[in-house]
């Protein structure tokens, strides 16, 4: 009986555009949906932009435009992604909808009537200058547990200990830098401890194959744990100002974004039921009737950094809210992407741009094959290593598996008129193709895609070699011996048909090529024409070029690298070196490396008095169309704002920077520039060995405040 799977992927949150790290986890379920579907599965893929919380607030706030335009603004540029690297979602849509509000309310209302959500007060940190209850993720300081630095205010990103922002050490805002105050408000909980809760958890989590056995075993820590480390209950509330969805009887609450965003994976679905694409897709009951049936199937992937929320919480609200809500059958969890062993860090040239990689003319089917021969079902880091992509890309596909039709389709036109024939039958050869796509097939099902490739590789040199032992080239010139030679090209084009069907979910645009253009279906490759000996091909098309090494040198190249080294930026993503910029883009002027301090001549007091230093507040942060280099900065002087474009782009993300504290030149006249008029200079550091490093006062200033 053929599956109904209902699949998903962690929504992205909707105040920036996608990093690497999603396109990552968007291929990985990508090319798993896509071998579902060739198996004859039914399966409804759904995505949606996390859209709630105090980030977005605030960020639309310093823009002077709405959170729904923000929000707006950046969904319009999620399919150019999506469509670039052929991920099939079948329906994408927001957790800001009517569809998550009605849902996540419904749900609060059943966990409330089922007695597992309670008022309390509470003491919460309130930054004096902002004039706001702090947000988690708008606390940092030091982890309570390993007393690592700089943690956020819910969970340690390195030890993933999860606690309460007033656990921190030296806590301090991520808006103003001011150390927070205590401030009484009333919240509600989530009754998480609940015994009946805990034993839901403690069988859900332990059942056979629904999690990794690295994912049971952490979650099963946390189930344990005594005393401090005991599963505690769940905040789920919110105080004004905040954006998100109000809680029904509580006025001036709101449910913090971790409580409606999981929502957002059911609402997003309830939008495709309603869109009709469903029916479309072949389902023919409502939305209730799929997510109650026994055979349908709830299937998540997520990054290793949210297994708390989706392991605890996401199921314990779904059991106990009851139908048509359903716990999800599988949980599939994945490490990181890092670049030659490096984590992802713009500062020391080790990230990479999802648009730049399209931009720039690479292959995106070269990304999915690569990160395909990556990943295991293991939470293990993905590393991408640039001398290793080149190699991998142009030895597998170019010159394995797209080189067994370049050379024999040819002989096979030339000779015969494009008609195939086995000499001997083709029983043994489909009874081999049986094998291996039963071998690949099972790799693929447990998402153990490098195995799955490794097993496509081998099968790929073996059919090399055996066209190579029959010597085509010398059987062409002997008219005697045609039918060997006609045999022989007709057994390399069976196995690369076998290969192209076995590489659709990887390859979907070049093996949709190869089953139109080579072998003339009229639809896609199922998994079953891997069995079928091909009749006839068509004259043989170009499919896939080699990665030239300079296509990886403009990928990873230093946004201040000089223009005459054309390695550089590579070279800087192989050895995880640091990268310089300048802090404000002067193409006429701008020296990737500053003069050391000895070598600048002295000056007076009075010409230093002459430089207006101001603190400043960062009030938007945002990429510059058509410049390498710059980042567009609305900076709060107190008194008034300023538009300031600086060369950092290299070392920071736009959605790190809002909120932060800087120093800027205020009485720098004026640069009119193809992008605008750049009103000033933020401060910044920089030499050989990294940066630029933006320049921050202490806590405790304030914009417009004179540096002297």
């Amino acid at each position: 009986m053929a599956d109904k799977l209902f699949v998903t992927t962690a929504l992205p949150y909707a105040n920036g555009p996608f990093h690497i790290g999603h396109i990552m986890e968007y291929i990985q379920a990508d090319i798993w949906v896509r071998f579902q579907r060739m198996q004859g599965h039914q399966v409804h893929f759904v995505g949606a932009d996390d859209a709630h919380g105090a980030p977005i607030m605030l960020k639309a706030e310093a823009e002077g435009i709405s959170p729904q335009d923000l929000v707006g603004r950046i969904a319009a540029g999620r399919p150019r992604y999506l469509q670039g690297f052929h991920i099939s979602f079948d329906h994408w849509h927001s957790t800001d909808s009517p569809e998550n509000v009605a849902l996540s309310q419904d749900v609060y209302r059943r966990l409330k009537a089922a007695g597992l959500i309670y008022s309390k007060a509470i003491e919460q940190f309130y930054d004096p200058v902002k004039g706001m209850f702090l947000p988690d993720r708008y606390i940092k300081g030091e982890c309570p547990n390993c007393h690592s630095k700089d943690q956020y205010g819910d969970a340690c990103e390195v030890c993933s200990t999860v606690y309460a922002p007033t656990d921190l050490i030296e806590p301090y805002s991520v808006l103003t830098r001011a150390k927070p105050v205590l401030k009484s408000s009333e919240h509600l909980f989530f009754r998480l401890s609940d015994p009946k809760c805990v034993d839901f958890l403690n069988d859900w989590t332990t059942t056979p194959g629904r999690l990794q056995p690295q994912v049971a075993n952490k979650a099963r820590e946390w189930l344990s744990g005594k005393g401090e480390q005991a599963l505690g209950d769940w905040d789920i509330s919110r105080d004004a100002p905040y954006f998100g969805i109000p809680i029904p009887d509580a006025p001036g609450k709101y449910f913090y974004v971790w409580l409606d965003a999981p929502i957002g994976y059911l609402a997003s679905l309830q939008s495709y039921f309603a869109s009709g694409k469903a029916r479309a897709n072949g389902e023919p009951r409502s939305f209730e009737q799929f997510l109650t049936a026994p055979e349908t199937k709830q299937i998540h992937f997520i990054g290793k950094d949210i297994i708390y929320f989706h392991t605890l919480f996401w199921p314990a609200m779904l059991k106990f809210a009851g139908p048509p809500y359903k716990v999800p059958d599988n949980v599939y969890v994945h490490g990181f992407i890092t670049v030659s062993g490096e984590k992802m860090s713009k500062s020391r040239g080790t990230g990479i741009s999802p648009l730049r990689y399209l931009d720039i003319g690479m292959n995106p089917e070269w990304l999915r094959y690569y990160i395909a021969a990556k990943l295991n079902a293991n939470v293990e880091d993905l590393d991408f290593n640039p001398d290793d992509f080149v190699a991998r890309i142009n030895s597998d596909l170019v010159g394995k598996y797209v080189n067994i039709a370049s050379r024999a389709a040819n002989f096979i036109t030339r000779h015969f008129e494009g008609a195939l024939a086995y000499g001997g039958g083709t029983e043994a050869l489909r009874q081999e193709a049986a094998d291996i796509a039963q071998q690949v097939r099972d790799s693929y099902q447990g998402r153990e895609f490098g195995r799955a490739m490794r097993e496509i590789m081998a099968r790929a040199d073996r059919i090399n070699q055996e066209f190579d032992a029959r010597q085509p080239w010398v059987l062409a010139k002997d008219p005697a011996r045609r039918a060997d030679l006609q045999d022989a090209c007709s057994r390399a084009l069976y196995g690369f048909k076998l290969l192209s069907v076995l590489l659709a979910p990887v390859l979907p645009e070049v093996a949709a090529r190869v089953a139109r253009e080579l072998f003339g279906l009229g639809r896609p490759f199922q998994w079953s024409d891997a069995l079928e000996p091909p009749q006839r091909i068509a004259a043989y098309q170009h499919l896939m070029t080699r990665v030239d090494p300079k296509q990886l040198d403009a990928l990873f190249e230093s946004e201040a690298a000089p223009a005459a080294s054309k390695t550089a930026g590579a070279e800087a993503a192989r050895a995880g070196a640091a990268a310089s910029s300048a802090s404000r883009e002067s193409p006429a002027t701008m020296s990737p490396t500053p003069p050391p301090a000895s070598s600048a001549a002295s000056i007076s007091i009075d010409e230093f008095k002459r430089l207006d230093l101001r603190v400043a507040r960062i009030v938007t942060a945002e990429h510059v169309t058509g410049a390498d280099k710059l980042l567009k900065l609305t900076l709060d002087l107190g008194a008034e704002t300023r538009t300031v474009f600086a060369g950092i782009k290299s070392a920071y993300d736009p959605a790190t920077l809002t909120g932060r504290l800087t120093i800027m030149v205020a009485n720098l006249a004026p640069r009119k520039m193809k992008f605008g008029v750049s009103e000033g200079m933020v401060l910044a550091a920089s030499n050989e060995s990294g940066g630029p490093y933006l320049l921050s006062p202490d806590s405790g200033a304030t914009p417009g405040m004179r540096v002297s």
